[in-house]
This record gives C-alpha cells, sequence and structure tokens, in this order.
C-alpha cells in the first residue's frame, strides 16, 4: 500500500504550506489555543486542570519559538504537528481535549485571518505615511504653475497641487477600502467547528474578544464558506495600485528631458553603461512593474475565489494564502518606496511657468471671457477661438504671440462682425495665472480652492489616524487580557 504523503505531494503541497503556516500562524495559532481552552474552562466544559495543562503546553511551545517545529514528513500540517507537541507535554488526557468544539476548518480560517489583519494594518498604516508626504509636498507647491493635460496632451493650466489633490483623494479612497477590508477580515469564525457548529454550550463572543476580533460571523456556514474577506483584501490592493500605476506613468512623462517637470533624487538614478549623460529614472520603471505585480498577485486571490464550492476547500485556504500575503506586501513595499520619493522629489518650478503659457492652453478661458464680457453662446465663443488657434497653427504664430486682431479676425469669419473687446481683456483672458485664479470653486485649481481641499483632507488624515491608533490599540488590549487571563489561571494553584 502506498504511504502518505507521496513524495511530489509533500515537497510541492505540503512543505510549502508547511512553511507559510509556520511563518505567518505560529503565534496566531498559539493565541487561538489559549483563547480556546480559556473559554472550554470557563464554560464548564473542561476542568480547571485540564485547561492549566493546555495552557502550560501552549507556554512551552511558545518559549521553543517556531524554529523547534520543522516540517516533519508524514505530519500534515502545523496544527497537527502543534498538536502533537501539546498532547506530549499535557499528556493525552488533557491534550487531547484541545480539539474539543472546534475543528481545522473554524481554526484555520480564524488563523488565516489574524495574519492577514496584521498585513492590512501594515498597508493602512502605509497608506497613511504616502498620505503625509504628499500632503506636505502638496503645500509647498500649491502656486506652481505647470501645464495639465488630457489624452497626454496639453490642455490646461494646472497646480502641482492640485494634481497632487487629486491623487490624495483618491488614496483617501483607498484608504477606506483598506479599512473596509480589515473590518470583514477582522470576523470571528471559531465556534463554527466544520462548519455546522458544536453541540458543546461554547461562548463564541469570548473567543473572539480573546483574540481581538471585532465580531463573531454569525453564520457557521458562512464562517467556513466566506470568500468576500479575501476578495476584499485584494479589490482593496487593486484599486490602490492601479491608482498609482497611473500616477506612474505620469511621474516618468514629467522626469523625461523634454517635459523637464521635475527632478528624481539621484538616490534613485543609475546611469547608463555606455552613455555618459544619462540619468535614469529606475526606481519609477520598478514601482511600476511592482505595482502590477500586486494587482497580479490580488487577481490570482480573486481567481481562487471564482466558482468554487461555498464551503470548506483548500482553494481558499492553504492556496490562498501564498497570493494574498504577496499582494498586500508588495503593495505595502511600493508605498514605502513612492513615500521615499515623494519626499525627495524636486520641481523645475521656473521651467515649469514658463511652459503653462504655451500651446494654446488657456484658450478655455478666452471663450468662457467672451461669454461673460460679450455675451456670446458658448459654442459660438468656442469656435471664434478654435477659429483663431486653427489659423495661428497654419500660419505657425506661438500662442505666446496671438493678438487681439487674430480673435477680431476669427470673430468676423464665425460671425460676420467684429468683438466689443480690449487689448486688456484680451491679454487677461490668456494669462495663466488668471485662469488659474478665477476657478476658485470648491476642489478647483486656485490656490485658495486648493488650499481648502488640502485642510479637508488633513483633517480625513487625522481621523483615518485616529482609527488606526484605535485598532492598535484594541489588538493590543486583547492580547494582553488574554495573557492576563492565562498568567491568573496558571497562578491560582500556586497561590
Amino acid at each position: 500500500m502506498s504511504t502518505f504523503p507521496h513524495a511530489n505531494y509533500a515537497r510541492h503541497v505540503l512543505l510549502p504550506a508547511y512553511d507559510d503556516a509556520l511563518t505567518h500562524l505560529f503565534e496566531p495559532m498559539l493565541a487561538a489555543h489559549e483563547a480556546h481552552a480559556l473559554m472550554l474552562g470557563d464554560c464548564g466544559i473542561l476542568s480547571h486542570e485540564n485547561v492549566e495543562a493546555i495552557l502550560q503546553a501552549v507556554a512551552y511551545i511558545r518559549s521553543r519559538g517556531p524554529d523547534q517545529l520543522q516540517y516533519q514528513s508524514g505530519i500534515e500540517d502545523l496544527f497537527f504537528r502543534v498538536e502533537k507537541e501539546i498532547i506530549s507535554v499535557a499528556g493525552a488526557d488533557f491534550g487531547g481535549n484541545l480539539q474539543l468544539a472546534r475543528s481545522r476548518n473554524d481554526l484555520g480560517q480564524a488563523l488565516a485571518r489574524m495574519a492577514f489583519r496584521t498585513q492590512i494594518v501594515n498597508l493602512a498604516e502605509a497608506v497613511i505615511t504616502l498620505r503625509r508626504t504628499v500632503l506636505t509636498l502638496a503645500g509647498d507647491h500649491v502656486e506652481t504653475v505647470m501645464p495639465g493635460y488630457t489624452h497626454t496632451q496639453p490642455a490646461q493650466p494646472t497646480t502641482f497641487a492640485h494634481y497632487l489633490a487629486g491623487v490624495l483623494t483618491f488614496l483617501e479612497s483607498d484608504q477606506q477600502r483598506v479599512f473596509n477590508a480589515y473590518a470583514n477580515m477582522n470576523e470571528s469564525p471559531l465556534g463554527a467547528a466544520a462548519f455546522t457548529g458544536t453541540s458543546f454550550a461554547v461562548d463564541r463572543a469570548m473567543v473572539a474578544e480573546f483574540l481581538g476580533f471585532d465580531a463573531v460571523i454569525q453564520s457557521t456556514h458562512h464562517s467556513i464558506g466566506a470568500g468576500d474577506h479575501l476578495t476584499d483584501a485584494a479589490f482593496a490592493v487593486q484599486s490602490l495600485c492601479i491608482g498609482l500605476g497611473r500616477v506612474t506613468r505620469d511621474l516618468l512623462f514629467f522626469a523625461t528631458q523634454e517635459a523637464g517637470a521635475l527632478h528624481i533624487d539621484d538616490s534613485f538614478i543609475q546611469v547608463s553603461s555606455i552613455m555618459p549623460q544619462k540619468r535614469n529614472p529606475v526606481v519609477l520603471e520598478h514601482l511600476r512593474a511592482r505595482l502590477g505585480r500586486a494587482v497580479g498577485f490580488a487577481q490570482t486571490v480573486v481567481t481562487n475565489c471564482h466558482n468554487i464550492p461555498y464551503g470548506d476547500t483548500q482553494d481558499i485556504e492553504d492556496e490562498i494564502m501564498p497570493p494574498l500575503m504577496a499582494a498586500l506586501s508588495t503593495a505595502q513595499d511600493c508605498l514605502e518606496l513612492y513615500t521615499s520619493v515623494f519626499a525627495t522629489l524636486k520641481l523645475n518650478v521656473d521651467h515649469l511657468a514658463r511652459h503653462a503659457g504655451e500651446g494654446f492652453i488657456t484658450a478655455t478661458e478666452l471663450a468662457d471671457t467672451l461669454v461673460r464680457a460679450v455675451g456670446l453662446p458658448f459654442r459660438t465663443a468656442h469656435h471664434i477661438v478654435a477659429t483663431m488657434v486653427k489659423s495661428a497653427v497654419a500660419e505657425g504664430v506661438p500662442s505666446t504671440a496671438l493678438t487681439l486682431p487674430m480673435l477680431q479676425a476669427a470673430a468676423a469669419a464665425v460671425t460676420g462682425e467684429e468683438l466689443e473687446f480690449d487689448e486688456a481683456q484680451f491679454h487677461q483672458a490668456l494669462d495663466p495665472l488668471n485662469f488659474i485664479n478665477v476657478r476658485n470653486g470648491p476642489g478647483g485649481v486656485a490656490p485658495e480652492a486648493t488650499d481648502a481641499l488640502l485642510d479637508i483632507l488633513t483633517e480625513q488624515l487625522i481621523d483615518d489616524k485616529e482609527w488606526l491608533s484605535n485598532i492598535r490599540h484594541r489588538l493590543v488590549a486583547a492580547e494582553q487580557t488574554r495573557h492576563l487571563a492565562v498568567k491568573t489561571l496558571l497562578n491560582s494553584d500556586s497561590a
């Protein structure tokens, strides 16, 4: 007869899964054993002596550390390896009761949620740190005028702060996605056992509180079959990385010699082996690739959760941990790297200001001014300005050399008559600073409007930092409460 496990099954499945569990689940498993034993004792399901023996065995295993629990062929996973150690230390009569009213199903789901929530908290903190850095940079460039682009072509004057305020807005939305992913992840499946619950009168809420879960999953079936907590985390990573990937594309363009908009710090620049003049902004290329890598890992999670049974299945157990952990950790790495890039980023302010008036990008305000000052319908004003620009381009006249007679000629061609419009009005309408200053509505590009938006974004950041602080405090408090309960029980006999 064949003996479990087959060598290839052990090499390709059991050993990698065991290593993942030893890396991510060792401490969560011991914590869950403590919480479960304490609850079984409090509910009168196990004797005081039995609980004490289990807790002492758990303490012994923790003191030895995970390095003493390397993979052994023939033991399927870390759970059985730890259970074997507990039985060895506590004795079969006591240690053998640890899995009473519990299954590997609800335990495994709980441990994964505990491991993932740690990574989600770290990701949330990395987003907050990036937002704080970008806010500082935006505050320095509220009046840094530059060309803005649509369809990759110069469109209208803007400021670098206005651009960054947009980045901060989507980062704040992604922050909420990460927080929501945490909230869904941090619900306890313990007490569901295999998936139908248990015939023992357990206290699911007590176990959840000891382990820092915010709530108990009411359905025992969903406790085991859930996948939405996994896809929520994956979707949060994808949204975050896709947004930052688009910013990366912009920064790579701004860093080109032709655009000349910004200066990547020398600590992120590599040189050519043959071309002495090159300053290669390779950090942005690495970011672009790694953001794509994180999106790919996250998509693997989504794919694994697709079209599988709604219940216990390896697709969303051992197999889901590597891609989701990789998605979360890669996204965090990108955030930390991006934080350093933004902290050292320099703008070529004078160069940007010069280009902000080129390429006819103030034409929108000229049309708007004709509506306000002359009373033309917007479409007519648009047609007149477009005719003037088309003629200027055909004659090789740059936007900085436009004249009122050119506008009047265009008006005559479109309407058959000249406009009641003077030189002062014409030149003011084409001034990039005027373009920016008159767009002072909520969220607009005017400095006062951008400052107001940055104030709102700062308040949101403060609120989010408090949320994260509260989350960390609750997790620490739960751990301290559990440790105190263990210590109290173990010391009760010696007192």
